[in-house]
C-alpha cells in the first residue's frame, strides 16, 4: 500500500477514535470533510475487520455478466493479427459473417482491441461529422484521376489511369499505361464504356489529358473532350487545387496504394502489374464490403447501362494524338499548314484575372470587367487588335515573330482578313526612324468622376458629361485634342517629341484627320443650335472657322466662339481689354440657367482656332 493509502487509514482511524471516546459524528464528519454515512461506514469496517478494515479498497466489481466470452475475444484478436488494416467496424462485419451467436458492438470491439494492446487508442477531441455528397443511381456520374507508383522490374514507373462510379463506388476503369497520353486515356475510357455502357457525366480534375481549357497560347478542345461531346457525356472540372471534389477517386488511391502497391514494390512486366490490378480490383467491387455503403460491396449496387452504339474518333486522329505526345488535338485529322500567314486571327475566352498570353512570347490585358466574354484577336508582326461582338476594344504593338504565327496556326488559329483598326505603332528598330515628326499618336483615357482626364501626371479639364467614359487622346507634337463619340471635345497646348509619343503605353498611329469641333455650336433666333459645317486637319490647325450669322444682343459684351483660344483684344464696346471666355449653352440645356456669351453677328471676324 501507498503512503497515500496509509495516510487515509491514520485519518479514518483516528475519525472512528473520536466517536468512540463520545464525540458526535456530525461533528466528527465536519472536522474530517466527510459526510456522516462515511463515518459510520468506518465505523463499521472498523469493528468488523480492525485497521485493515479502514484500508483503501479496490472498486472493481466483483463479477461482470456482460463481458464478452473469451472464444469471441480470442476470436476478436485472431481476426486483428490476421489482417492488421481492419478496424473494429470491419472485425464486428466478419464476425457477423461467421458463427458467432451474439455478434458484439463496434464499442465493445473497439475495447477488446485496446485492452489486448493491437491498436493505438487515440484521444477523441471531437465527434467527426461527414457531409457525404452521392448521386441517386448509378452510371449519372464517373470520376476519373491518373495515379502513379506502378514501378516494373526494369526501372519505370508506370501511371494508371482510373474511375469509380459515383454512386456505387465501384471501379469501371483501372489501367496501367507507360505514358498517360491523351490517347491512351481516351481508350481506356471508351474500353470501360464498351463494357459497361455510357455514364450520364464524367467528373476529372484540369488535367492537360481531360481538358485543354488551359492550354496556351488559348483553350482548345482535347480528345476527351471531343469523345464526351459527340456521345453526349456532360464533362464536368474541378476547381484548381481541390482533389477533395474528386474524394472517392483519390480514396481508393489511398486504399490501391495501401493494399497492394505498397505490398508489392516491383512487377516484372507491364502485363504482370495490369493483371494484379486486375484480381484486386475484383476483389474491390465483389468480396469487399464499403463502409461508405453500410458495409455492402460496390458489386451488389452497381449496375450497367442499356449498351449504346458509342462514337469513336477515328484511327488517324489517335494516331495524330500519339505523335503529339502531350499535345491535344483541337478539331479534325487534315494537317496544319506549314507556313505562316501575314495575319491569324482566334477567339480566346477571357480569364478571370483579365489577362491572358499570346503564342507564349506576349501578354495583353483587357481587364476583369471582361471576364467569361469571348473575344476575337487580330495579329500579325506588327499590330495586336482586340474586338468584341463587332467592336473594337484594343491595340498594341506586336512582339511576335513568323515562328510565333505559325504556332497559332497549329494551335487553331485561321488566316485574319483586313486589320479592324489601324496598324499600332512600330517597335524600336523596325520603321519608327523612317516616321515622320509630325506623326500623330492616339492613346485611351477615362474620365474621372470630377470630369478631369490624367496624362503624364497632370490633369486636364473635360466636358463634366463624359465622366466614366472612354476618350482618346490624339497627340501630334505640339496639340493634345480630346475625342469623345467621333467628335472634338477640347484641345491643349500640349509639346511632346515623336520619341515620347511613340514611348507611351498603348499609343497607337492615328488614323484619319481630326473629327469636327462639337463645341461650335451657335443659338438661332427661335432657341435652337445650330453647328457649323467644317472640320479640322493637321495641315489647317490654326485656320479660321466662319462664323454663324445670328441675332446680337447689345447688352452682352462681344465675344469669340467656344471654340476660340483667342479672343479679339480691341471690342468695339470694351476697347483695350481682353474679353473674358464663356463657353455657350451645350445641346438641351436651358438657356436661362446658363446664359453663355452674346450671339455673333455677321460682321464678326472669325475666331483663331488653337
Amino acid at each position: 500500500m501507498g503512503e497515500t493509502g496509509t495516510w487515509k487509514a491514520e485519518q479514518r482511524y483516528r475519525a472512528v477514535l473520536e466517536v468512540r471516546d463520545g464525540s458526535p459524528v456530525s461533528e466528527v464528519a465536519v472536522r474530517y470533510g466527510v459526510s456522516r454515512q462515511s463515518v459510520y461506514s468506518w465505523q463499521t469496517r472498523y469493528n468488523e475487520d480492525g485497521v485493515a478494515g479502514l484500508q483503501e479498497m479496490s472498486r472493481r466489481p466483483k463479477t461482470t455478466p456482460t463481458r464478452v466470452d473469451a472464444e469471441v475475444e480470442a476470436l476478436i484478436c485472431e481476426l486483428r493479427r490476421q489482417q492488421p488494416r481492419w478496424g473494429a467496424r470491419r472485425v464486428r462485419h466478419e464476425l457477423g459473417r461467421s458463427d458467432v451467436e451474439k455478434v458484439p458492438s463496434r464499442a465493445t470491439v473497439h475495447r477488446v482491441l485496446a485492452r489486448n494492446g493491437l491498436i493505438n487508442v487515440q484521444e477523441q477531441q471531437h465527434k467527426r461529422k461527414y457531409k457525404r455528397w452521392q448521386r441517386e443511381a448509378p452510371m449519372q456520374l464517373w470520376q476519373m484521376d491518373l495515379v502513379g507508383g506502378v514501378f516494373l522490374a526494369d526501372g519505370r514507373e508506370c501511371k494508371m489511369v482510373t474511375g469509380i462510379d459515383d454512386h456505387a463506388r465501384f471501379i469501371v476503369i483501372a489501367k496501367v499505361v507507360v505514358i498517360p497520353t491523351g490517347r491512351a486515356v481516351v481508350e481506356a475510357f471508351t474500353d470501360a464504356m464498351r463494357r459497361y455502357g455510357v455514364p450520364s457525366e464524367v467528373l476529372t480534375d484540369n488535367g492537360k489529358q481531360f481538358t485543354g481549357r488551359f492550354t496556351r497560347p488559348f483553350p482548345a478542345e482535347v480528345l476527351f473532350e471531343r469523345v464526351c461531346r459527340e456521345n453526349g457525356i456532360s464533362q464536368r472540372l474541378t476547381k484548381r487545387r481541390s482533389p477533395t471534389t474528386t474524394g472517392k477517386i483519390e480514396r481508393f488511391h489511398k486504399t490501391l496504394r495501401e493494399e497492394l502497391l505498397d505490398e508489392v514494390t516491383t512487377f516484372d512486366t507491364l502485363d504482370a502489374a495490369q493483371d494484379a490490378i486486375d484480381a484486386w480490383v475484383h476483389s474491390y467491387n465483389h468480396a469487399r464490403p464499403h463502409q461508405a455503403l453500410d458495409m455492402a460491396t460496390p458489386a451488389s449496387l452497381f449496375r450497367p447501362s442499356a449498351p449504346k452504339p458509342l462514337t469513336v474518333p477515328p484511327a488517324s486522329v489517335l494516331e495524330l494524338e500519339a505523335a503529339a505526345e502531350h499535345t491535344p488535338i483541337v478539331e479534325d485529322t487534315v494537317p496544319p499548314p506549314t507556313g505562316s500567314p501575314a495575319a491569324v486571327e482566334w477567339e480566346v475566352s477571357v480569364p478571370p484575372s483579365g489577362h491572358f498570353k499570346l503564342g507564349g512570347a506576349q501578354e495583353l490585358w483587357l481587364g476583369q470587367a471582361y471576364s467569361g466574354r469571348t473575344v476575337t484577336v487580330w495579329a500579325d508582326d506588327r499590330s495586336i487588335h482586340v474586338v468584341l461582338d463587332g467592336h473594337h476594344l484594343k491595340s498594341v504593338t506586336s512582339r511576335l515573330h513568323d515562328e510565333h504565327l505559325r504556332q497559332l496556326l497549329l494551335r487553331g488559329a485561321r488566316p485574319a482578313g483586313p486589320a479592324p483598326a489601324a496598324p499600332a505603332l512600330p517597335r524600336a528598330g523596325r520603321g519608327r526612324s523612317r516616321l515622320p515628326e509630325a506623326t500623330a499618336v492616339e492613346v485611351d483615357r477615362v474620365v474621372t468622376r470630377d470630369g478631369y482626364v490624367t496624362f503624364n501626371t497632370k490633369t486636364f479639364a473635360v466636358d463634366p458629361e463624359l465622366v466614366g467614359q472612354r476618350i482618346t487622346l490624339r497627340l501630334d507634337g505640339h496639340l493634345m485634342h480630346a475625342i469623345a463619340g467621333g467628335a472634338l471635345v477640347k484641345s491643349w497646348p500640349y509639346v511632346i517629341s515623336l520619341d515620347k509619343r511613340l514611348a507611351l503605353t498603348g499609343a497607337r498611329q492615328a488614323d484619319g484627320p481630326i473629327p469636327p469641333d462639337r463645341r461650335d455650336e451657335r443659338r438661332e433666333p427661335n432657341g435652337a443650335f445650330h453647328a457649323t459645317a467644317w472640320s479640322w486637319s493637321p495641315a489647317n490647325a490654326s485656320a479660321s472657322a466662319p462664323a454663324t450669322p445670328e441675332r446680337s444682343s447689345p447688352s452682352s459684351p462681344k465675344t469669340p466662339t467656344s471654340g476660340s483660344s483667342t479672343a479679339n483684344r480691341n471690342s468695339p464696346s470694351t476697347p483695350g481689354r481682353r474679353t473674358s471666355r464663356s463657353p455657350g449653352p451645350r445641346p438641351g440645356q436651358n438657356a436661362a440657367r446658363s446664359p453663355g456669351p452674346r450671339q455673333a453677328c455677321a460682321d464678326d471676324k472669325p475666331s483663331t482656332i488653337s
